[in-house]
């Protein structure tokens, strides 16, 4: 008997996470781009994998394209479905894989945005009173700067990743791969403030909920919830809503640190980059600073 295209794409999915450890957000993303495909496939009256061609596939990133979706969306589109498709070969569900040989759309490269170093430091020393809100956020907005963490990543710190006395944190990044980062200076000291009593006035002693921050209610935050925060703070020092995200807080890490020297490998490491070569977009944001300085001050620029 046949699958149909949605109970494979459930187990797709299930072993997506469970057998090759992506994470919970990289299967929620694929999981939307294969249903979006799979409404596509049976406007055409194709409603089992093995009634996909090629030229299904290729008529919908087509499709895409034209409704101006960027060349991002489109890679990672094209990423989940040559996944899927790889899985039901693998699994012997397929005799033919039909998105073999594709090649994904190149990525325009987008200069990730960042903020000055003077804005940064405006927008967290500005959250300077000690009442538990305050002493919270000013930690989140520390660590999230300091060490350069993924918002999903904060969210999930838990006290049995704060390691060698509180100096360092254990982060499983994407693919649960693990990484070790310090935490000092300003971080360290906006972490130990909150921890030393404004997180118990939240969790009101519930020695079960063990991670890091939480919110009024003494649960854990949702990545929306940290979004909300850093857009409110940023917002109550003159820094434009559309300027400003928990990831722009992570990019300012990496571009401030290569300005004061930092070996592009070091930060590589630090942020949980697999491939050298995202990691090396931050070196054009550090050209094209240097570029503007030079046209700013050059007499002949």
């Amino acid at each position: 008997m046949t699958s149909s295209l949605e109970s494979d794409i459930e187990d797709f999915l299930a072993a997506a996470q469970l057998e090759r450890g992506l994470s919970a957000n990289t299967c929620t993303g694929y999981g939307q781009d294969l249903r979006l495909f799979t409404d596509y496939l049976k406007r055409r009256s194709v409603v089992s994998a093995a009634d996909v061609r090629r030229d299904d596939i290729v008529d919908f990133l087509a499709n895409e394209r034209e409704k101006g979706r960027r060349g991002s969306t489109r890679s990672r589109r094209t990423a989940a479905i040559r996944s899927f498709f790889r899985f039901l070969k693998e699994r012997h569900r397929l005799s033919v894989d039909p998105s073999a040989l594709m090649d994904a759309p190149k990525k325009a490269k987008v200069l990730p945005r960042v903020l000055s170093e003077e804005e940064t430091f405006r927008m967290l020393d500005a959250v300077k009173d000690d009442d538990p809100i305050s002493l919270r956020d000013r930690a989140m907005l520390e660590v999230m700067y300091g060490c350069g963490l993924r918002v999903s990543e904060l969210c999930e710190l838990r006290f049995d990743s704060l390691v060698a006395e509180g100096e360092l944190l254990r982060i499983f990044g994407k693919g649960s791969k693990e990484r070790i980062v310090p935490i000092g200076g300003a971080a360290g000291r906006a972490l130990n403030d909150y921890l030393s009593g404004a997180r118990e006035s939240f969790t009101c002693g519930d020695l079960a909920e063990t991670h890091v921050f939480v919110t009024r209610r003494g649960k854990p935050f949702t990545r929306q919830g940290v979004f909300k925060i850093v857009r409110t703070r940023a917002m109550a020092v003159g820094i434009a809503a559309d300027r400003i995200s928990p990831h722009v807080l992570r990019h300012c890490f990496a571009s401030h640190m290569l300005a004061h020297g930092a070996d592009i490998r070091a930060i590589q490491e630090l942020l949980g980059h697999a491939d050298i070569g995202t990691t090396q977009i931050y070196t054009h944001i550090d050209t094209a600073r240097f570029s503007e300085i030079h046209k700013k001050h050059h007499p002949r620029a």
